[in-house]
């Protein structure tokens, strides 16, 4: 690459990348206010959140019952073996599965 020896020619190959990073810039704000599209919200909006809160909860309630069956398999197991510490680790995660599933009632009632 040659490059230019007086500083008319670099000023001249400057303003050359100044107007090219320039319309560069010009189209790609042209190009985004083009794509622009309006989003129209349908309905009621809080139908839309209180659907959400359903399945949110719904999940919720899912892996509480998840945990609470491998609370079960893990106190039974552990009857099978006698090993205590298994028992206590079984019982805290059906506790805490009980607790998990019950999420949504539990906080219908701190609420009122």
């Amino acid at each position: 690459m040659k490059h230019p020896k007086n500083t008319l020619e670099r000023q001249k190959k400057l303003e050359r990348r100044a107007k090219k990073a320039y319309a560069l810039a010009i189209a790609l704000t042209l190009s985004m206010a083009v794509m622009v599209a309006p989003a129209f919200a349908a309905g009621d909006p809080l139908a839309v959140v209180s659907k959400l809160s359903e399945f949110i909860f719904s999940l919720i309630r899912a892996v509480g019952l998840i945990l609470l069956g491998f609370g079960v398999l893990q106190v039974g197991l552990s009857l099978q073996s006698h090993d205590p510490s298994q028992r206590s680790n079984g019982m805290l995660t059906i506790a805490g599965g009980i607790v998990i599933t019950f999420t949504r009632e539990i906080l219908t009632l701190i609420t009122g």
